[in-house]
């Protein structure tokens, strides 16, 4: 699957370098493309965006963008670590950008771009240069292949399902926050309307989960349960077990005696 969509990325980049001498027809052909593409002068100014890319972004206007978006001085790029990389395309080289992840909140502090219930676009981009038939180049292009827009309440699914398979680590509440590309915060206020309890409840609802079925292993002691589940066999975490639970620790493995 991977190798056939680079076979596609790598035909559509022929396409568009083959086309390139003619540039009344690529400018007519380029919107008919499926992928969103754009065209930049070396300055690193947008000359051509085809109606898949203002239509993935959420660009509301053609003229808001072209001749006046820069490339190289995109905030986003800089912040994510990657105009180096981009950069790379002025001395001819095609620069390839994986799981390129723009915070969509992000981006319309600086972009004209429509309200979307969108959390963050990750895309894989591909950028090229252009020469004219002389060799010299005047543009470059970049191809985005979008392969997912996560939406706010996937993104809280997304950092829920990061407790799921990490129950066993200590609670983080900043780093399960970055999951979801969000503050403390803001992210705890989602958490608790999409889940009706905070992500901090919601993780010791899990861990007193995963105790209860250690507990019923009767070939470790129930100290030994707690320290399997990364638990302090103390008397907070006792009391809360009984809080979650209606009963102790001892009086759970009793009751489930055959």
């Amino acid at each position: 699957m991977e190798e056939n969509l680079q076979d596609k990325k790598d035909k559509l980049t022929e396409s568009i370098v083959s086309m390139y001498d003619n540039k009344e027809l690529l400018v007519k052909i380029i919107d008919f493309f499926p992928y969103p593409i754009q065209i930049f002068s070396l300055d690193g100014t947008a000359k051509i965006i085809n109606d898949a890319t203002l239509k993935m972004i959420g660009i509301k206007k053609r003229e808001n963008h072209v001749g006046k978006y820069n490339v190289f001085k995109d905030p986003i790029i800089q912040e994510l670590g990657c105009m180096d990389e981009v950069k790379q395309v002025l001395d001819g080289k095609t620069v390839y950008l994986k799981d390129f992840n723009a915070p969509y909140r992000r981006m319309k502090d600086f972009f004209d771009l429509e309200e979307k219930e969108v959390k963050t676009i990750s895309s894989d981009i591909t950028c090229f240069p252009l020469y004219n038939n002389e060799g010299v180049m005047e543009h470059f292009a970049a191809v985005f292949v979008f392969k997912k827009i996560y939406g706010i309440k996937e993104e809280i699914s997304r950092a829920k399902r990061y407790m799921d398979t990490h129950w066993i680590e200590s609670f983080d509440a900043e780093s399960i926050a970055k999951i979801a590309f969000m503050s403390k915060k803001h992210f705890t206020k989602l958490f608790k309307e999409q889940y009706g309890m905070t992500p901090h409840d919601y993780y010791f609802d899990l861990k007193i989960r995963k105790l209860q079925e250690k507990l019923l292993d009767r070939k470790i002691t129930i100290s030994q349960a707690f320290s399997i589940c990364n638990i302090d066999y103390t008397g907070y975490y006792i009391k809360l077990f009984k809080q979650k639970t209606g009963c102790s620790p001892s009086e759970f493995r009793n009751s489930k005696k055959r």
